[in-house]
């Protein structure tokens, strides 16, 4: 099916409460895998549309039409949610003899889903919802002038990594200098998230937010506890390992020290350039056709019937995702590519979702189709790794290049992703500590996490600032240990790789065919590598990397 022809209806809260309450009804003569079954088919053209608006939206946040109809899904999903806790409740609330068969996964996700929210905070949810439309319309009309030329949060990425330092730093400037003159508005619309939500747990009778994001994220088989060994092992093993890598990288560029505008930029000339965008969907079919038979064929499938969009444009929302549509049982992948070094990885990030849930289709329920969040984050971050034998269908000859940047950016990733973890720990442990004392907080933990980290006289930056810019702290909570809990076994795979290809993809295959059949520790150790959780594996993956980079 081309996607220009998907089209899902408009549901329909009234009409479909009186069919989700027959469902109720038969819990207590059918089996349950009956009434699970037609719930699925129930939901899954629900899912396809709430997905889809959110979709077009994020394709064009100036078309005031698409705007009204996100308000219009906003709306609904708020209604919508509490129909689908209230069915999950019913089920769980059966006798155990009477759900022998369902999938312990699917039962310990609805459970942690019906602890995060109720009906009574069916309210707080819409707005929650309203005001993170306001930060993506906000941040999707971001503009900044650089010698005349406008660019957006997107296309600025070109400038901010050329191979010339002085335009870096002008680029750096005139986006910094955006986020300083539309600082009381960004912090208005977090302040009242951090209120908004503090206030949910408080009603949820949560001892803050954090639980109530923990539970959000379905987190079933690891804690806040063992996050912070997490961090510490981080903190331990990778930081000093960051350190090293920046100051090669201010010798290499014959500086005293990288500043801010210099961090994205390794090595001297610049960063290695993929083929022109026009061109980054064709070199991907040569490139996975060389990788595997079967991601090949996905991806063909994907660029033949327009399930990617690609191109940054003006009014797209920054960033790259991947959404699914239930009733089409498809994923859509969303980039935005302006001819960078990051395009690349970015199309071949997404397009590990969109693999992982074509390969895990067969399984009906859609808790287990997809996996917990930093679980899906695996089937990404390792493609990345897995895709490094066919970068030359993108780089050419400066396929080693882009290896070796990608092997650094991995590491160096991990200290920033933990910041931004660490940081919405204390935020909602202190709710009251206001605009200030959040850039305050940030601005701390940045010396902590970025110790070499130097933004000079950057506007907004010097009151800890640089944190408005990271989308997910404002729309989705708590989600970014999983990508560093993510990277890690990312970074096995890679290792695992460097020794036999042909058993890494094996493997990785096989993960993705088990979505999110189990939790996330679990999922790992079936593909025989270790959790990140599990002493020494911080420090062996640090150990293996400063070797593969001659640290």
């Amino acid at each position: 099916m081309q996607f220009a022809d998907v089209a899902p209806s408009e549901p329909d809260l009234d009409s479909l409460r009186p069919q989700v309450a027959a469902l109720h009804a038969r819990l207590a003569s059918d089996a349950v895998d009956d009434v699970i079954t037609d719930w699925n088919a129930l939901r899954a053209p629900v899912k396809s549309w709430l997905a889809w608006v959110n979709l077009r939206y994020r394709q064009d946040t100036r078309d005031e039409g698409i705007a009204e109809e996100k308000k219009r899904r906003d709306a609904f999903e708020a209604g919508w949610e509490q129909e689908e806790l209230a069915l999950h409740q019913a089920i769980l609330n059966l006798p155990a003899e009477s759900t022998e068969s369902v999938p312990p996964q699917a039962m310990a996700k609805w459970t942690t889903a019906v602890s995060a929210t109720n009906p009574a905070v069916k309210d707080e949810r819409q707005r929650e919802n309203e005001l993170i439309a306001e930060y993506v319309k906000l941040m999707g009309g971001a503009s900044f002038d650089l010698d005349g030329t406008q660019h957006d949060l997107v296309t600025i990425g070109g400038p901010a990594t050329s191979a010339d330092r002085a335009t870096r730093e002008k680029a750096a400037r005139a986006k910094w200098t955006w986020f300083d003159a539309n600082r009381a508005e960004l912090d208005r619309i977090y302040d009242d998230l951090v209120t908004l939500r503090s206030g949910i747990a408080s009603k949820l009778g949560h001892r803050d937010f954090v639980e109530t994001g923990y539970l959000r994220m379905s987190r079933v088989d690891y804690g806040p506890a063992d996050v912070a060994r997490f961090r510490e092992a981080v903190r331990t093993h990778i930081v000093p390992l960051c350190s090293a890598l920046r100051e090669r990288q201010a010798a290499a560029h014959g500086i005293d020290k990288v500043m801010l505008w210099d961090e994205a930029v390794l090595e001297p000339g610049g960063n290695p350039e993929p083929v022109p965008v026009d061109q980054m969907l064709a070199a991907g079919t040569d490139a996975f056709a060389r990788l595997d038979p079967q991601v090949a064929a996905f991806f063909d499938g994907m660029v033949n019937d327009g399930w990617i969009d690609l191109p940054a444009r003006p009014g797209k929302s920054p960033g790259g995702f991947c959404t699914y549509l239930s009733e089409q049982r498809r994923p859509f992948v969303f980039c935005n590519a302006t001819g960078v070094e990051r395009d690349v990885r970015t199309l071949v990030h997404e397009v590990g979702h969109a693999f992982q849930k074509e390969a895990s289709s067969a399984i009906a329920l859609p808790e287990l189709l997809h996996g917990t969040l930093e679980s899906s984050e695996i089937h990404s971050m390792a493609l990345e790794f897995l895709a490094w034998p066919v970068m030359d269908a993108w780089f050419g000859e400066a396929a080693d290049r882009y290896r070796r940047n990608h092997l650094a950016r991995a590491v160096l990733f991990l200290p920033y992703g933990l910041l931004v973890d660490e940081f919405q720990h204390e935020v909602y442990s202190t709710p009251e500590s206001g605009p200030a004392g959040r850039h305050a907080m940030n601005l701390a933990l940045q010396r902590s996490w970025l110790p070499d980290r130097d933004t000079g006289d950057l506007p907004h930056l010097d009151v800890g600032g640089f944190w408005q810019v990271q989308r997910h702290i404002y729309a989705y909570p708590f989600y970014y240990i999983d990508y560093c809990l993510a990277q890690t076994v990312a970074l096995q795979f890679w290792s695992l790789a460097q020794e036999d290809q042909a058993d890494a993809m094996e493997r990785y295959v096989a993960l993705c065919e088990r979505g999110g059949s189990l939790p996330f520790q679990a999922l790992v150790r079936t593909t025989d590598l270790d959790s990140p959780f599990d002493d020494g594996v911080v420090q062996g993956v640090a150990e293996r990397v400063a070797k593969a980079l001659n640290l």
